[in-house]
């Protein structure tokens, strides 16, 4: 006999176990369902062991600039064995508090591959059962494991849950939120030891002394922020024009900029072919064509960042339904409507299995969405407005449009900036070059977006996020007294 409940949540990242939480607040019986670790990519494989390794980047960079402020101490050494085992204690505590949340809100998590029969049913297998799946899933998701260095399926104190023999789950309605994993482009000799994806380097207990890095966008210069300031070489070959090719165009020019004073070797427009061993099979050689030349880049180490894709493994399979397995698809995202309803009438997806904006704050505020309209009501969360941030030293963050975005829609907007040098927090820190750009429409000042490269950058962007939300102006904003002196000054600056 299946158990029963209200909902069920396929994925345990932010936007799963967050819409379970809401699922219980607004009555509902809830079970999630994870594979691997509670808290998903984000916690375990993406921002947070990231971020936690950039902090300590960040305070060696720091440290070198000692003398510069009257302090001089031993030569600072890197201990990675250490980094990697503080990263481990941090992801620890955080999976914890997220069994806690469960057990605390009576939460069931099972453990295990989630398979979606029909609309009202969820199979839940021991993670290590691939039997059943369509050929192509199973070998998607061997490569995945390969790529990543992995084998599916955790501890039990990973997972937060109990393993269990396969169950079916019966559901009034389901959640999709499987998130993504690392996009491997076919490039020949990328299964070479040395060449990993972000999964595989994080995991790697010391760090490559040269690390090429395919791939300019998000990841790629976070990782590049991340060996720079620990001192390691760096050279980055990113396909598009420039880095970052989704943001500010003068964000980009900037940490360009500042990644070449730390000896960060950049080559845009450039586009790589394939990957070899150096004759002695100590190293890795990385050739590509820029500008119409053959060129080559030689590391030990070569870090694959070229974005992520939905992940759907294991969910559809030959026991679903012809319903279940007609499910709108493009480019392997599922296709979902404003509600965040699938095709299939109460099956929901949110997330990075969706494709559009792959965050996790993103996920978290569609998974709290979701759940409303499933208990007909009405969520005002504005899922359109969403900051990005980029954990680079300086710090990035973004929000709605940029100058060139308004003139590219035949927008009227005027544009500020605020050059942070200006700032008496960011002199006295020592921080590099850095600005605030708001964007507003000519008329009226409302906000429409705003660019900050500068300390606390993550921190701040979301004032401008709430400013857009209640369609506040230029002067709205100027009305606000910040205290003195602190980087937030810059905002009143930039809006003056």
């Amino acid at each position: 006999m299946a158990d029963k409940f209200d909902l069920v949540v396929i994925g345990a990242g932010p936007g799963g176990y967050e819409a379970a939480v809401e699922g219980v607040q607004k009555g509902m019986k809830v079970a999630l369902v994870e594979n691997r670790e509670l808290g998903g990519t984000c916690l375990n494989r993406g921002c947070i062991p990231t971020k936690t390794i950039l902090h300590t980047a960040e305070l060696y960079h720091e440290l070198q600039s000692g003398p510069s402020i009257g302090l001089t101490a031993r030569e600072p050494v890197v201990d990675m064995e250490m980094v990697q085992k503080r990263k481990d204690e941090v992801l620890e505590q955080l999976r914890k508090g997220i069994a806690s949340l469960m057990k605390t809100n009576k939460i069931s998590v099972y453990c295990g591959t989630g398979t979606i029969l029909d609309r009202e049913h969820v199979k839940v297998a021991p993670a290590e059962e691939k039997s059943g799946e369509k050929a192509e899933e199973k070998a998607e998701e061997n490569a995945e494991e390969k790529a990543e260095g992995k084998a599916g399926g955790n501890s039990e104190e990973q997972s937060g849950g109990q393993k269990q023999d396969q169950v079916v789950l019966e559901t009034s309605h389901i959640l999709i939120a499987t998130g993504s994993v690392p996009a491997c482009p076919p490039i020949p000799g990328s299964s070479l030891p040395g060449v990993v994806t972000s999964d595989g380097l994080l995991d790697k207990k010391d760090m490559f002394e040269h690390l090429i890095i395919i791939g300019g966008g998000v990841i790629g210069m976070e990782f590049a922020s991340v060996y720079s300031s620990l001192g390691h070489g760096v050279t980055v070959i990113e396909a598009l024009d420039r880095i970052l090719p989704t943001m500010d165009k003068e964000i980009a020019q900037n940490l360009k900029m500042i990644m070449k004073k730390r000896n960060v070797d950049i080559h845009t427009g450039a586009k790589v072919e394939e990957i070899l061993q150096t004759e002695d099979g100590a190293g890795l050689i990385c050739r590509y064509v820029e500008k119409d030349k053959p060129c080559e880049a030689r590391a030990d180490g070569i870090l694959i960042a070229a974005g992520r894709r939905a992940y759907t493994g294991g969910l559809i399979t030959d026991e679903s339904s012809q319903e279940v397995k007609d499910m709108a698809m493009e480019r392997g995202r599922i296709v979902t409507d404003e509600t965040y309803e699938t095709s299939v009438p109460g099956i929901y997806a949110i997330g990075d299995v969706t494709g559009g904006i792959q965050l996790a704050h993103a996920a978290t505020a569609q998974g709290r969405s979701a759940v409303a309209h499933m208990a007909g009501e009405d969520m005002v969360i504005r899922t359109d407005i969403v900051p990005s941030c980029v954990y680079t030293n300086p710090e990035i963050g973004c929000v709605g449009i940029s100058a060139d975005e308004a003139k590219a829609r035949g927008m009227e907007a005027v544009t500020k900036k605020y050059i942070m040098s200006a700032n008496g927090k960011s002199i006295l820190s020592q921080q590099e070059r850095g600005f605030i750009k708001v964007v507003a429409d000519s008329d009226s000042h409302r906000i429409l977006g705003a660019q900050m490269m500068c300390a606390r950058a993550t921190d701040m962007i979301s004032q401008f996020a709430v400013a857009m939300a209640n369609e506040l102006t230029l002067e709205d904003m100027a009305k606000v007294i910040f205290p003195h002196p602190t980087f937030s000054e810059g905002i009143l600056e930039a809006v003056r």
